[in-house]
């Protein structure tokens, strides 16, 4: 019996010991290059070892059948090989580096961001609303940046030798057909929009995503907060009106709003306009915004609106008129966005939303009345998976509709009216592939068509970045981009074709211990642009898109808030080469709104014994061309340099208190905006001018801001 059971335990063992298998192998990266001290085990046992100083690997096993081994090692993709045991044997495998979101590259190739979760922002959000001269404005803060040109008159973004309204606005990723106050010609405008609520700022300079289309130049991309930190209420007084905002709070629900009231005249009665402009009503405006919040467990609800109501009564000298010519403006602006994004648990996003807009202008010129009436939605779903943080894709698909009608009254009762409507279909795919730390693609495409030109488009984007060192990298971008003719040409013409630009990027940026070093160079092409033989887009006009152009320059940007203690500054400059044949234009000629050279430098300091954030910036825009009608060539003369350098003070008297200064052009520069020339020549056959300049050499503002919060830390330094 006793050598039955010593017979039966060692056939047990010899059984046990036959049934024993090796897993061995190498693992290398992609480089070739051994791994050392690599987990390799097959999953749901304790079988397994790390590789040695050559990369290998042994270990024996009793499992049997299908198996999975794991290969693991910090900085490394996992890797799985799944198969018969008795198969994983003299193994060569290799370890893909996994991508690091912190340090890997970035896709930067005509963007800018501001935003306190971006990596590769080179602005913050304090700084779009404490920049010297900007007075509140996140556009004119935005002119700051390299890739844009000052037009002093105008007010809005000109960008890379584009027209204003080559670019175009988002809120949380839904259009904004009309994202400038209503303005009398030479008075510059402002956007409609207090900087505090949103969270982050994206400005494309060109080269941008395939999400957004009908921009030839850029777009700019500002997004709401999802969740406000706490409740407050800020209260304001300025020389120029006042305002009251608050956010409430409500467990996952918040609501945060403001009205602000704003009255020219005390001032203009203080310091009253340039000769040229009498005022018969000064800018005079009430308005207001309100976002309410609803985060669930794996979604959040955003609903925006804001409200504006503008007048304003002008007499400005006309060279072409004695008498000052008299310009009446009402204006009504309504704005609505919803957005709803929902996490799903298998890496799928989804968004969708919808904004809506109505706009009305009564325009008061000569006795004539004008009345500009115009609505616009934007409709949009975008999916988006996460397949590995090396991948993932998104697509989606937007229904816009704009619908726009003029109508001209004369004294005697003759009635004039133009209008179009337009349905725009679009849908767009792009992914983010990242190859390595080191090297990463954006590929993408957009399909979009036109009711009101009957037009369909196809337009690629592709965007490359390498990480060229730990803190340095390259990135090109290429795309092509349309958009349809603006309202002033539509409505009169609806048999033309969209305009087209192609964007060809090249970057290098820097970004390593508080100092940003961007260079950009550029070229954009232009195509097909709306033509038209008067001197003013008219119902008799004849249009065509025999237009044509080209823009290039090159872009830089420097910040340092490291070097000095509480000293921050940048620097940015552009250089601008760019010729057009459209609008009017007899041949290709450098447009008015294109100078060829902008530098901008803003200091910012804070200096603890006075309680204070002290700020300067300095801004020089070379000669813009004109006209001269006296000489044979066309846009060959230009105005004098443009100079302008601003002051602002914030004087903490508490914590929550601050009382604001500025002034902008505080030397007081005689700058001149443009020329207007007689229409027709005098006595002597010269074509007399008279000098367009800002409607006030300098402007000065001062403010109380108080904050009222739980935390009795909070203020308003932020939103000045």
């Amino acid at each position: 019996m006793k050598n039955q059971i010593t017979f039966s335990l060692l056939f047990l063992m010899a059984c046990v010991s036959s049934a024993q298998l090796t897993v061995n192998g190498i693992v290398t990266d992609k480089s070739n290059v051994p791994v050392v001290g690599a987990n390799v085990y097959l999953e749901g046992t304790y079988d397994g070892s790390s590789t040695d100083d050559n990369g290998k690997f042994s270990f024996e096993t009793s499992e049997t059948g299908t198996q999975t081994l794991i290969i693991s090692m910090l900085s490394y993709e996992p890797h799985y090989e799944i198969g018969d045991v008795s198969y994983l044997q003299n193994l060569n495998i290799r370890l893909l580096e996994a991508v690091n979101s912190l340090t890997g590259v970035t896709l930067t190739a005509g963007t800018f961001e501001a935003g306190d979760n971006s990596k590769v922002s080179v602005l913050k959000p304090l700084d779009i609303v404490t920049t010297a001269g900007a007075a509140g404005d996140f556009v004119a803060a935005l002119q700051t940046l390299p890739g844009t040109s000052t037009v002093n008159e105008d007010g809005r973004l000109f960008v890379r030798g584009g027209d204003a309204g080559e670019t175009q606005v988002f809120i949380d990723g839904l259009r904004v057909f009309q994202p400038f106050n209503a303005t009398a010609n030479n008075i510059p405008t402002r956007g409609r929009f207090s900087p505090f609520l949103f969270k982050g700022i994206t400005f494309s300079t060109g080269g941008y995503s395939a999400e957004y289309g009908q921009a030839l130049s850029s777009v700019l991309l500002l997004n709401t907060t999802d969740v406000p930190d706490q409740e407050k209420t800020d209260i304001s007084i300025m020389s120029v009106g006042g305002g009251i905002g608050h956010t409430e709070i409500w467990g996952d629900e918040s609501l945060s709003f403001n009205t602000q009231y704003i009255n020219l005249a005390p001032y203009e009665s203080l310091i009253p306009s340039n000769q040229g402009i009498r005022w018969n009503s000064p800018y005079e405006s009430i308005s207001g915004e309100a976002v309410f919040r609803s985060k669930g467990e794996k979604g959040i609800f955003k609903l925006y609106t804001g409200f504006n109501h503008a007048d304003l009564d002008i007499e400005q000298e006309n060279i072409n008129f004695e008498e000052f010519v008299r310009f009446e403006l009402t204006n009504n602006n309504l704005y609505f966005n919803s957005s709803y994004k929902h996490f799903f648990a298998n890496d799928w996003t989804l968004t969708s939303g919808a904004s809506l807009s109505w706009d009305t202008n009564e325009i008061g010129l000569f006795e004539n009345t004008i009345d500009i009436k115009e609505t616009g939605s934007h409709l949009k779903l975008k999916l988006k998976k996460t397949f590995s943080n090396r991948f993932n894709l998104q697509f989606g698909t937007e229904l816009f509709n704009i619908d726009f009608e003029e109508t001209f009254r004369t004294p005697d009762g003759m009635q004039f009216k133009s209008a179009y409507d337009d349905q725009l279909l679009a849908g767009f795919v792009e992914s983010d592939v990242f190859f390595s730390n080191k090297f990463a693609m954006k590929l993408g495409a957009r399909v979009d068509n036109t009711s009101v030109l009957n037009q369909f488009n196809f337009s690629p984007r592709v965007s490359l970045a390498y990480q060229s060192s730990e803190n340095g990298q390259f990135s090109f971008a290429y795309g092509d981009f349309y958009q349809n003719p603006q309202s002033n040409i539509l409505r009169y013409d609806q048999n033309l074709n969209v305009e087209k630009t192609s964007h060809y990027i090249l970057n290098y940026q820097y970004v390593a211990n508080g100092k940003t070093f961007r260079a950009e160079a550029y070229h954009k092409a232009y195509d097909g642009l709306v033509k038209y033989n008067t001197e003013m887009p008219q119902f008799d006009s004849q249009f065509n898109n025999l237009g044509n152009g080209y823009a290039s320059g090159l872009d830089i940007f420097w910040r340092d808030n490291k070097s000095i203690k509480d000293f921050d500054y940048w620097a940015s400059y552009s250089y601008l080469n760019t010729k057009r044949d459209f609008r009017n234009f007899r041949e290709r000629a450098t447009p008015n709104f294109a100078p060829k050279h902008n530098i901008s430098i803003v200091t910012k300091k804070w200096v603890n014994k006075l309680r204070s954030q002290i700020g300067l910036s300095y801004s020089y825009v070379s000669g813009r061309p004109y006209d001269n009608p006296n000489t044979a060539e066309f846009l060959a003369e230009k105005t004098k340099a443009f100079n302008n350098l601003s002051f602002n003070w914030a004087y903490l008297i508490d914590q929550q208190k601050i009382l604001y200064f500025s002034v902008n052009n505080v030397l007081g520069f005689n700058n001149v905006n443009n020329y207007q020339y007689a229409n027709v020549p005098n006595v002597d056959g010269v074509f007399e001018r008279q000098t367009i300049r800002p409607a006030a050499d300098s402007f000065f503002f001062v403010g109380f801001f108080w904050t009222i919060s739980k935390d009795k830390k909070s203020n308003q330094l932020d939103n000045l």
